[in-house]
């Protein structure tokens, strides 16, 4: 239990530590935060396939496979359920413009609040690994998602500044964005451990959702600046170093 809950700091606090690097960098190029959040990419893509639907479909026994298909899909599905309800702003047009900075606060707050939403999931995902009673690969999956944590927390902190909200303020939002993840991580723990018969569907579960994120937010938006072939080649990259680190762990 000591190690889920640090872990859950550890997601969690990636954000912060995102925001951090954020207020210190509030210029970052788009072609170094499409590059950083693409290896970011990489690595939960790994961590999906490896860590959380090549399981399932082993612990699911007879049914494993249908199992599996049917936890991808539901978990993409209430991603995209989200997405319907809560609108989730890819792209912050105008933010970085002071004289409409009152106009925007509410973009702003709602790209925070969607950020927020979408890390609970990711929590879940993070705290299902440790249902397999495989530590390692656990760790690898909330590595992974630690690791797209951090450029999420630093491109909060840009706009948030440039709306007008207070410096505290700003930070204050950032870390409810990563509690949120800490949530997670004991809700999906919680979960498979009082009923264990249920974690080949949420294995699936949470590695649909990662699948969802990664491809409708995380690819287009770091092919949105011109920086393609970069983006590409980091994806490349973080996915086989976790591939790597899985199969020398393992």
């Amino acid at each position: 239990m000591t190690m889920v809950m640090l872990t859950a700091l550890g997601v969690g606090g990636a954000t912060v530590i995102g925001a951090i690097v954020g207020f210190c960098f509030k210029n970052i190029s788009h072609k170094f935060s499409d590059i950083m959040l693409s290896f970011a990419a990489g690595v939960m893509l790994a961590a999906a396939v490896l860590g959380l639907i090549l399981p399932s479909v082993e612990y699911g026994g007879k049914f494993g496979l249908v199992v599996t298909v049917l936890g991808i899909f539901a978990g993409a599905i209430s991603l995209a359920a989200i997405d319907k309800l809560v609108p989730h702003l890819h792209k912050l047009v105008g933010v970085e413009d002071e004289s409409h900075a009152n106009a925007n606060l509410s973009k702003v707050l709602l790209f925070v609040a969607a950020i927020a939403i979408h890390n609970l999931p990711e929590g879940i995902a993070a705290g299902v690994g440790f249902g397999s009673d495989n530590n390692a690969q656990a760790l690898l999956i909330a590595g992974g998602i630690a690791l797209q944590n951090i450029p999420e927390g630093m491109v909060i902190i840009g706009p948030m500044l440039a709306a007008g909200v207070s410096p505290k303020r700003t930070f204050f939002c950032a870390m409810l964005t990563g509690l949120v993840e800490v949530f997670g991580t004991l809700i999906g723990y919680y979960a498979v451990n009082i009923a264990s018969i249920i974690l080949p569907f949420a294995l699936a579960f949470a590695g649909g959702t990662m699948l969802y994120v990664i491809s409708d937010e995380m690819i287009p938006e770091t092919h949105a600046h011109g920086s393609q072939r970069g983006a590409t080649f980091a994806l490349l990259v973080g996915f086989c170093i976790m591939l790597m680190t899985d199969t020398l762990l393992g």
